[in-house]
């Protein structure tokens, strides 16, 4: 008995000592952004009208592109939940697939597609429309690599609930629309919140697939993870800010989820 408590303790110190490796990999550098330069020199760098211009723009397209994320994911994650259908499983490797496929791959995939000369920006262009290296890009690059984010965490939310609920909403005469609105949506909350949270911060960091497809014009499509590139080139100072700036945003969503998440599972 001894002899396996010994073991036991061993093995939880060489799990602790592992994870410690892990959690210093990830947070040394994440921690060294905030010292390498004064704060007062960071909120000098925010005060320049592009950084402002980046962030306004990152800000606004990430929440059009999270609303419209909402708007339609919900309804594929409760298809591909509720149904069973041939080709589902194809349906579901193509949701799934914008989260490992490269952003550059991905940015390249809507040039072809929605370009000038693409299979449908081609006719998109003879009546005068042109999606590339504009705002609507840059919503249109967030949406497809981040939507996936949300669709997942719905799923997930929705293979959890008891189906129970709905059928006795439904023995109560309650309509499938009034069902899902005030039966499915608040016990799915948590995955609701989670997928919103993760899809909005996924937006916030794109990079590769917003310059590939929308360039980088500042006031237009130049978001804040390309002005980190473009300014890491010339000015440091101004690349510290902007990612400290993305740092803590994302940092803060991303607690505030965690918290809202067990309180409505502690409730």
């Amino acid at each position: 008995m001894p002899g396996m408590l010994l073991t036991e303790k061993i093995i939880w110190l060489g799990v602790a000592l592992l994870a410690s490796f892990f959690f210093l990999f990830l947070g040394i550098p994440l921690v060294s952004l905030f010292f390498r330069e004064q704060p007062s020199v960071i909120w000098n760098e925010l005060l320049q009208p592009d950084i402002f211009q980046s962030l306004q723009l990152s800000v606004v397209t990430t929440t059009i592109s999270t609303l419209l994320t909402i708007l339609f994911g919900l309804p594929v994650a409760y298809l591909l939940v509720r149904t069973r259908f041939r080709g589902q499983a194809v349906l579901e490797t193509l949701v799934t697939l914008p989260t490992v496929l490269p952003p550059v791959v991905a940015g390249v995939a809507l040039l072809l597609s929605f370009g000038r000369m693409g299979l449908i920006g081609h006719y998109l262009d003879l009546v005068g429309i042109t999606i590339p290296f504009t705002t609507v890009a840059v919503v249109m690059a967030q949406i497809f690599i981040a939507a996936p984010f949300f669709i997942n965490s719905t799923k997930a939310g929705l293979e959890q609930l008891d189906r129970r609920y709905e059928l006795a909403a439904y023995t109560l005469r309650a309509s499938p629309f009034y069902t899902f609105w005030h039966v499915v949506l608040p016990l799915i909350r948590p995955a609701l919140l989670s997928g919103i949270g993760l899809s909005w911060a996924r937006a916030l960091g794109e990079f590769g697939a917003t310059i590939t497809f929308a360039g980088n014009f500042p006031g237009t499509t130049q978001t804040m993870p390309i002005a980190v590139y473009i300014a890491s080139e010339s000015d440091l100072d101004k690349s510290i800010a902007l990612a400290v700036v993305l740092l803590a945003v994302s940092f803060g969503l991303l607690l505030t989820l965690r918290l809202s998440q067990r309180y409505y599972l502690n409730r």
